[in-house]
């Protein structure tokens, strides 16, 4: 009798690493990493706004790729990548949160426009909203794939550029470090991972997926390089728990992600300012160091 809740463990964790499961971890897996170091630079130059907006704006890309029956993921793409375009494009001209807040507008106005016109859409729109990481297919491994390299490569690329200008604007300025191309680069960065994002967690929760990780990680060390790697690991094991986690419950994995991800966060603040008291004059763990 002991042994059955062990043995109906055991059996549950087998399933949710069987074969049929396999796409879903590889494409969960490549977009955790993606969008940990991805949303790590998003906090740091605190572009929030920008993060939850693109996907939001972009999810109606898909309704334009039912209407001219192509991919989903393409329309994605396109508008994510054009929307990110747009916004960059606006802040030359505006405050970056008006730029972004215009760009969204946009996005959703001729989303409307689409959703309208689409007769065949009403089936993936939760999909689409809340994530349907269980349902990956293997059509879908190698797009995924293809647009995780594609982000890697750029953040690459744009590392030290994108540190410098969102650390010391002035000090990249002198030189020669263009904040409005960056900040266009960046923004394209982050509609290239919206793409391979919202069909596995939805628009609704790529959000905290790109936030929640990357916060929790510069609480934890104010090292880039460490904080980045950092919040790729955490968002890979967010993922890998909402995917166990939906499997058993048949609840939606962006539940999990959503509610995981705030756990992990105030987890973190909290070390944060355990360690921060810890480190203050005066403190017991000081004193203790000292005798």
């Amino acid at each position: 009798m002991v042994l059955r809740p062990v043995e109906a463990a055991l059996s549950g964790l087998s399933a949710v690493f069987s074969s049929f499961m396999t796409n879903t971890w590889i494409v969960a897996s490549v977009v955790a990493v993606v969008v940990g170091a991805v949303g790590f630079f998003t906090v740091l130059r605190g572009s929030a706004f920008a993060a939850h907006a693109i996907p939001q704006g972009a999810f109606a890309g898909a309704a334009g790729a039912v209407l001219l029956g192509t991919s989903t993921l393409l329309g994605l793409g396109v508008f994510a990548v054009a929307g990110a375009l747009g916004i960059g494009w606006l802040g030359r001209r505006a405050r970056r949160d008006v730029a972004t807040a215009l760009g969204f507008v946009l996005m959703l106005a001729v989303g409307a426009l689409l959703l309208s016109m689409s007769q065949g859409y009403e089936p993936e729109i939760d999909a689409l909203l809340f994530g349907q990481v269980l349902g990956v297919g293997s059509y879908e491994v190698l797009p995924t794939a293809a647009l995780g390299l594609a982000s890697v490569l750029a953040l690459i690329l744009l590392y030290r550029p994108l540190v410098l200008a969102s650390v010391l604007p002035d000090l990249a300025g002198s030189r020669g470090v263009s904040a409005l191309w960056t900040e266009i680069a960046f923004l394209v960065v982050v509609g290239l991972a919206t793409a391979m994002t919202v069909p596995v967690v939805g628009a609704s929760l790529m959000f905290s997926l790109m936030i929640a990780p990357a916060g929790a990680a510069r609480s934890l060390t104010d090292r880039p390089g460490r904080a980045l790697l950092c919040s790729s690991a955490i968002s890979l094991a967010v993922v890998w728990a909402s995917i166990a986690g939906s499997y058993a419950s048949n609840w939606p994995v962006g539940f999990f992600v959503g509610t995981i991800g705030v756990v992990v966060y105030g987890l973190s603040r909290a070390a944060a300012a355990r360690r921060h008291r810890g480190l203050q004059p005066g403190a017991p763990q000081l004193a203790e160091r000292s005798a």
